[in-house]
């Protein structure tokens, strides 16, 4: 056990007495933050609405009522496909129990199932989209393929650019929005572009946030727009109980309170600030895990990991330690194949990267977890003491105890228990909000990346203004490009005639770098959901064990650290990709392949990371100097483990990629500008540092470049100039 411990008091969430006119089944209540959002959702004044209720509080029910009750359409956007996938099934459970009269459609979207359905059907993707959400009252689907369908992604030569977009904002009333803080700028900015482009080409339309950690620029900046907003927060309104005792929580219940969370036992297990420190220590604290089974029969357990590496190595590690004890060990990432997911409900220990169906349909009693900062940590946590147990075999199995290690940087716990005064007290007792409030407080502050709304923001604006004036449709939207324009100008505090410029010189650079008379990659990744993937290989896992699931794509850092491949031809990677679609008979989505850099099959994952870095050939003084984004040719990598090094740079070598140079080493950057725990940026040197131990200078690519961009000031004199729209 840990010398750092405490126990979270259990959570209660008050009933309200059903609002008039809404069908609820049998036995059925509302907490109090389910019928406010209701309210709020029925209000004309409202047009976006906050829901801050706290992890498996129930937001998704608040979320879907309308459509419950058979008034109303819902688009419903998630950052993962797993986690549409999820949504999906829980919303089928809710349609079974409300019956409602309508009997609502529900239709999943995403890349690789569109691309199928479309090839089945005939159809281009435009028209299978088109197809899909005419035939439902429910569509859910990831902000990326909103965003894109807003950008005319999916049309073809000679469609209106409204062609898609025009109807399905028409049709449906209800854009939700879950798990949003996880969403960096550059995405918050595809949000709000979208949302004013529908509230300025369209009736008014709600929006709906779900999200126990809120962003707080996003509310700022739709009420800088001109959106009426409500936060909906059952904290700030004492809809919750944490009582001290078991008979405290009976009196609760007799009252109708809900029980959202049980006791739990929190240990904090602080670990060194390096790669594999989370890894070793669940390794070597495996007792740990087998005593729990041991001591609570009938126990579940989950290990949240950061790193997908990581959890292929631990996985058959568990499987090894508990098969003699008769205990399954699962795994859920987000390279697990659909059976391998399935298979881990049954589990009895997964081991995962992601919280999909972890304290929902896998319950459990026992958690060890890593974070990358408050929000995620607080977000993991939430999925423990959500059930008193599970049924199995028809008998119901109850837990004894719920208990978690929560793996987190020494820094952490130095400022929670060794403050004076200490926020925390070894064996406290805390209720949840006071407990979040000092995670939040205390845990690392990551970087919010204010400077890229005013900075890059409009640059996206700028080419939803553009497609505003196509001739198919300039007349129809006069009025309301020019509204588009002022809001996006006063959100983003610039002006969309300075960022064309901006955006044409962009374009006039990479035409003389390439010799290419199209194109503009600054401006396509500033204006994209995610921005682009130009290190993006595809991988054939050998150690998958389901065919079908073995194409899969992975950034080229990650493999250079991690994985053990051999490196495959294109052409060999799609005969094999077609062969096995036929003899499995499940079709395969090729288009994530089409960008590739290069094309490998996966033997297994390293026990050990190897060390690399990326390149330049020429000098990289002037390159850092210019304190810009830029497109770069001549980033190599060098490895001299990797007997496939050279072909990856026949290939890398040639590339334009979206870059930023600063003159300063990686861990220096990351630490001085506080960075996210998985921001993208790489060791890099040129040809007068290449033998340097540590490698000199620091770059990002693509969207991550964008981002650097507006913080690099801070090494330029720590308060430089930068261009402003």
């Amino acid at each position: 056990m840990s010398d750092y411990r405490i126990t979270l008091k259990p959570v209660y969430s008050q009933t309200v007495p059903t609002p008039e006119g809404l069908k609820l089944p049998d036995g059925w209540l509302l907490v109090w933050h389910q019928a406010q959002t209701l309210k709020a959702l029925h209000d004309p004044d409202i047009e976006v609405v906050f829901n801050t209720a706290m992890t498996g509080d129930g937001k998704s029910l608040a979320a879907y009522l309308n459509v419950l009750q058979g008034e109303c359409s819902a688009i419903g956007l998630y950052p993962t496909n797993e986690l549409a996938r999820d949504q999906e099934t829980q919303i089928r459970g809710y349609i079974e129990q409300f019956q409602p009269t309508n009997d609502p459609r529900v239709v999943r979207l995403s890349g690789p199932e569109l691309e199928i359905y479309a090839e089945n059907e005939g159809l281009r993707k435009g028209a299978a989209i088109a197809t899909r959400t005419n035939q439902s009252e429910v569509v859910l689907s990831n902000p990326d393929i909103w965003h894109y369908l807003h950008r005319g992604a999916y049309l073809t030569c000679g469609d209106s650019p409204d062609k898609l977009w025009g109807r399905i904002d028409k049709d449906f009333d209800l854009f939700i929005f879950d798990e949003f803080h996880v969403s960096q700028a550059p995405q918050i900015v595809s949000t709000i572009n979208t949302m004013l482009l529908i509230r300025c080409t369209n009736r008014r339309k709600k929006f709906l946030f779900l999200s126990a950690t809120p962003e707080k620029q996003l509310i700022e900046r739709l009420e800088k727009a001109g959106f009426r907003c409500q936060l909906i927060n059952p904290i700030e309104e004492n809809k919750y109980e944490f009582p001290d005792t078991p008979e405290q929580g009976l009196q609760l219940q007799a009252k109708g309170w809900r029980q959202v969370s049980r006791t739990i036992t929190l240990n904090f297990i602080p670990l060194e600030l390096t790669v594999k420190a989370s890894e070793t220590w669940v390794r070597e604290n495996s007792h740990l895990i087998l005593s729990q089974f041991q001591q609570y029969p009938g126990s579940k357990g989950a290990i949240i990991l950061n790193s997908i590496a990581a959890v292929k190595r631990l996985t058959p590690f568990f499987r090894e330690i508990l098969q003699p004890y008769g205990l399954i060990v699962g795994e859920n990432t987000g390279l697990s194949a659909k059976g391998e997911k399935e298979r881990s409900l049954a589990a009895d220990l997964v081991l995962g990267t992601s919280t999909i169906d972890v304290g929902v349909d896998f319950k459990i009693n026992f958690l060890i977890f890593e974070s990358s900062d408050a929000g995620n940590f607080i977000q993991r946590l939430g999925r423990l003491g959500r059930h008193d147990g599970y049924h199995k075999d028809s008998q119901f199995i109850k837990f004894e105890t719920f208990t978690a290690f929560a793996l987190v940087p020494n820094f952490l716990v130095e400022r929670l228990f060794q403050g004076k005064p200490a926020p925390l007290e070894i064996n406290g007792i805390y209720d949840r909000p006071f407990f979040q409030d000092k995670i939040k407080e205390f845990y690392r502050q990551i970087n919010d990346f204010q400077g890229y709304y005013r900075r890059w923001g409009a640059v996206q604006s700028f080419r939803l203004y553009y497609q505003l004036s196509d001739r198919t449709i300039k007349q129809q939207y006069a009025q309301s490009r020019e509204k588009f324009r002022e809001a996006c100008e006063q959100v983003f505090d610039t002006n969309l005639k300075s960022v064309a410029g901006h955006i044409k010189g962009w374009a006039d650079e990479w035409r003389h770098l390439s010799g290419k008379k199209e194109g503009n990659p600054i401006a396509e990744d500033a204006s994209s959901f995610r921005g682009s993937s130009p290190l993006l290989c595809g991988l054939y896992d050998v150690t998958e064990a389901n065919e079908a699931e073995r194409f899969k794509t992975y950034d080229l850092p990650g493999i250079l650290g991690n994985l053990e491949i051999e490196l495959w031809t294109e052409a060999a990677f799609g005969r094999s990709l077609k062969e096995t679609a036929q003899r499995t008979g499940q079709p395969i989505p090729k288009g994530r392949f089409a960008h590739c850099l290069a094309f490998m099959k996966l033997h297994s994952y390293r026990e050990e990371r190897l060390n690399w870095k990326f390149t330049y050939s020429g000098d990289l003084q002037p390159v850092g100097d210019a304190w810009k984004v830029q497109v770069l040719t001549g980033v190599e990598i060098w490895q001299p483990e990797n007997r496939w090094a050279g072909e990856i740079n026949k290939r890398l070598k040639n590339e334009g990629l979206v870059g930023y140079v600063i003159r300063r080493p990686v861990s220096e950057v990351r630490m001085r500008l506080r960075l996210p725990m998985h921001f993208q940026i790489y060791p890099i040197s040129d040809q007068y540092s290449f033998h340097d131990a540590t490698a000199p200078y620091s770059i990002a690519f693509g969207q991550s470049a964008l981002l650097l961009d507006t913080l690099a000031s801070w090494f330029k004199g720590q308060g430089g100039e930068i261009w402003v729209a």
